[in-house]
């Protein structure tokens, strides 16, 4: 009897960020029904699935992921009768739907944080989230030394019913997003409530929202502020990748399994954003009985450099297989600087961000894409600070910009107002100049442009099987970097000269735009038949 490989082994999924993918209605936003408009591309692109950041009711304070109410469609994106059309339009044309879930805070207008500051201290409603007294006289300090992601410090102090200053409450984000108490067993119970509402919908999985941040370290101790996230290990810091996250999501895989049917492929499936080091810590989530996914930030963060990619990709094959499970590669998402900016700037850095893909795509796993990388969008660097709306940028006092600069509403169509992102001219962010000549309808059909390219990867992957090979390296090189996968020879050159390729070589993609093959150009990844 043949076992087929679960679909999730080797999938390629799109993110889509709802706000910056397509308008349908004018108001400038994007939404539910403009995503279903354009799914088209999606499937012609060579996609598995779509993932969509939240679409949630929320007061919008960062982008959405401030939930109010994780059982509805807020009005700005459309209705819950427009979700159901987009899964029906998705399902139809073959493409799996995974959505976001927010479990380690809420918005502070969600229902429970209005109860919890009207009840008062030790109250049942206040159990729901982490509350503590202050410390000092008075208790006018707050309860540790922790500081929020977003800048400034991780509590706020509110006022009680009476008007005296009261407790203190843990947002490691924006002030309006304080943080579940997930020892709360009634926390715990809503959570897989509101995953059993969507999958009963029909999605096909969900992608979670700082998964190493839900369990915090027993009685919350102060961090050592000197700890380096990007070097130390993770788990040191008492607020994020604590082990009883893992008992969590033990029993969300159960819930999800639980929708699976023998003998067909529908397995729902969890990812992971968790932010964790080293590699073996990462590869804890992703165990046979926990999350499918989890996306390998290391290799995302890891500079343009053949040693250093090199060995980010060899260890982080290593420890997922340790564990039974596909890599997840990414490069770039709606909280990074997009790679195509982030490899350098103008040509250079678009021509690293195209070899960055064909190395990317040629990887065992599964690999996730972000909006309009596929047509080398760039960062928006030149935002007036007037247009920002990342909560970062407030809460530094205006010294980090934050990450409007990727969430900048997609082109469609060069000729037409907001590059036809929808019927009126008006866009949330100012795009870009440049994004008119990246638009799809410059593209498509274009030798050289960088969304065929991306079709003619994703449609070789596809064909030979890539995400479910394992690599054989060649011989160590400070500027090249090689391996072969199912028969296919994956060679990039990171140095400064063209390197000759053999003249029997056939070649099957180039990263480069030009059609010179007989040289690996600098900054280039070629796919090669063996």
């Amino acid at each position: 009897m043949t076992i087929s490989t679960p679909w999730w082994r080797d999938a390629v999924i799109y993110q889509v960020y709802p706000r910056s993918w397509a308008d349908s209605d004018g108001d400038g936003i994007g939404d539910l029904p403009g995503i279903t408009s354009r799914l088209d591309h999606l499937v012609d692109l060579g996609v598995d699935a779509v993932w969509l950041s939240p679409f949630y009711v929320s007061p919008q304070n960062d982008g959405g992921y401030d939930v109010a109410d994780p059982r509805d469609v807020d009005p700005l994106f459309g209705t819950l009768d427009d979700f159901d059309a987009l899964l029906e339009r998705a399902h139809g044309l073959g493409l799996r739907v995974i959505v976001d879930v927010v479990p380690n805070h809420s918005s502070s207008e969600h229902a429970w944080f209005r109860a919890a500051l009207a009840a008062g201290p030790r109250s049942r409603e206040r159990a729901r989230y982490l509350f503590r007294d202050g410390t000092g006289m008075g208790g006018e300090q707050p309860p540790n030394n922790w500081l929020s992601s977003f800048g400034g410090p991780a509590w706020t102090r509110v006022t009680e019913a009476d008007g005296s200053p009261g407790q203190w409450y843990l947002h490691l984000f924006d002030t309006t997003q304080p943080d579940f108490d997930w020892e709360c067993t009634e926390v715990r119970e809503e959570m897989e409530s509101v995953l059993r509402f969507w999958l009963d919908r029909g999605v096909d999985g969900f992608r979670i929202d700082v998964a190493h941040g839900l369990v915090k370290a027993p009685g919350l101790p102060d961090t050592d502020l000197t700890l380096d996230p990007l070097r130390d290990p993770t788990g040191l810091q008492p607020m994020w990748d604590q082990p009883g996250v893992h008992e969590i999501y033990r029993a969300w895989r159960r819930l999800t399994d639980s929708y699976s049917v023998p003998g067909q492929d529908c397995d729902r499936i969890l990812c992971a954003e968790a932010w964790v080091e080293p590699a073996a810590a990462l590869a804890h989530y992703v165990r046979p009985d926990e999350l499918h996914h989890c996306f390998n930030f290391h290799y995302l963060m890891t500079a343009w450099n053949a040693t250093a990619l090199r060995h980010s990709i060899a260890e982080s094959l290593q420890q997922a297989n340790a564990v039974g499970a596909p890599q997840t590669w990414v490069l770039s998402n709606h909280d990074v600087v997009r790679h195509a900016s982030r490899f350098g700037s103008g040509e250079v850095g678009l021509r690293r961000a195209r070899a960055a893909t064909a190395l990317m795509l040629a990887l065992p796993g599964s690999a996730y894409l972000y909006q309009g990388e596929e047509l080398g969008l760039p960062e928006a660097t030149q935002l007036p600070d007037d247009a920002r709306r990342d909560p970062i940028w407030e809460r530094s006092g205006h010294q980090v910009v934050g990450r409007d600069g990727c969430r900048v509403p997609v082109p469609w169509q060069a000729d037409k107002p907001g590059f036809g992102f929808g019927p009126t001219r008006r866009t949330w962010l100012p795009q870009p100049p440049v994004y008119g000549d990246l638009a799809p309808d410059r593209q498509r059909g274009v030798s050289g442009s960088t969304l065929e390219l991306y079709r003619l990867l994703l449609r070789l992957r596809h064909d030979h099987r890539l995400g479910r090979g394992d690599l054989e390296w060649a011989a160590t090189d400070p500027e090249i970097l090689r391996f072969t996968n199912r028969g296919v020879t994956v060679v990039a050159n990171f140095g400064p000269r063209p390197v000759m390729l053999s003249p029997e070589a056939v070649v099957l993609a180039s990263s480069a735009a030009d059609d010179d093959v007989s040289t690996l150009l600098p900054d280039t990844t070629v796919w090669l038949a063996t």
